[in-house]
């Protein structure tokens, strides 16, 4: 029996999953099943009101969980398979356990374009709910070496599929009646989804958790984390950009895509390094900066 094969019995029986995404790796489990995505938030030490993505192999399969409008739909077309979670109005047929959605009416949505993940999910024939893998509000892993490292492998089946292409959680829209908020920024910016659309996002409330990624503190190092460095102390190792050299540099050449695909490698190392510390230079605040700088901002909150 091949790995894939095996993961998809294995999840088919309740038992969590490794998996990569073109993201970051998620921790799987069958989203109908109460007792495997509670096991998820065991594993995570997850807050339960934080709602978990469903991944999904395709769009028809998706219209049984969420209520498409015509704006929700262009969104999916243009961006599925990709970085792109839509938070929709539950159907009433949606068969997901409640914890899946946290108590909310909403449901976060996702097809994934990693082959891996689309092998498992068709394979398996589930509803994959996959918050990434990783302990709750830590690092997101971008290598099957950072889900052992941070959730072990006691009782959990990992695929490795190499180091993720984007390296960036995706992008989380909610489609509203009058329009669509963007909840978190990602590899999908919010120009493009203005480009597609024709229409300027709704601002966003921060009263309500209604995706990943919302906690003020999330993404975060054990160590304390210091923005818009330019020049770092004894006692920090730095994670620089463009012209800031750093420890380790983002990107040379300030591209921003290639920093998204560095980033939560480099805090990882950063995190294991001999430094007390962390600093990290300033990212260009457009485009996929904004994303970077989100997850950045929530990365230095302490609790």
């Amino acid at each position: 029996m091949g790995i894939v094969k095996k993961a998809a019995a294995h999840l088919r029986s309740g038992g969590l999953v490794a998996v990569p995404t073109e993201t970051v790796y998620g921790l799987a489990a069958d989203a109908s099943n109460a007792e495997a995505v509670a096991q998820i938030y065991r594993t995570k030490g997850r807050p339960d009101f934080n709602p978990l993505i469903v991944h999904v192999p395709n769009l028809d399969v998706a219209q049984q969980l969420g209520t498409f409008n015509s704006l929700a739909r262009t969104i999916a077309e243009k961006y599925w398979p990709g970085p792109m979670t839509l938070v929709l109005p539950k159907t009433e047929e949606c068969k997901v356990a409640a914890a899946v959605t946290a108590g909310l009416e909403t449901i976060a949505i996702r097809c994934p374009k990693h082959p891996v993940m689309r092998n498992l999910l068709n394979e398996s024939e589930l509803y994959l709910a996959a918050p990434s893998a990783n302990k709750s509000g830590r690092i997101s892993p971008t290598t099957a070496d950072h889900v052992r490292e941070s959730l072990g492998t006691d009782q959990l089946m990992i695929l490795d599929g190499g180091a993720c292409e984007q390296g960036l959680e995706s992008t989380i829209v909610a489609v509203r009646e009058g329009g669509y908020q963007v909840l978190r920024p990602g590899p999908v910016t919010k120009e493009m989804l203005i480009e597609l659309t024709g229409q300027q996002p709704i601002e966003v409330s921060d009263a309500k958790i209604e995706a990943p990624g919302q906690l003020a503190n999330h993404y975060a190092p054990s160590k304390t984390v210091r923005l818009n460095v330019e020049q770092a102390g004894p006692e920090e190792y730095h994670i620089g950009f463009g012209d800031v050299p750093g420890d380790l540099n983002l990107s040379e050449t300030g591209d921003l895509a290639q920093a998204a695909a560095n980033l939560f490698a480099f805090l990882h190392f950063a995190d294991s390094a001999e430094q007390s510390r962390i600093a990290v230079a300033p990212i260009p605040e457009n485009a996929m900066g904004r994303a970077i700088n989100d997850r950045l901002r929530r990365a230095a909150t302490r609790s």
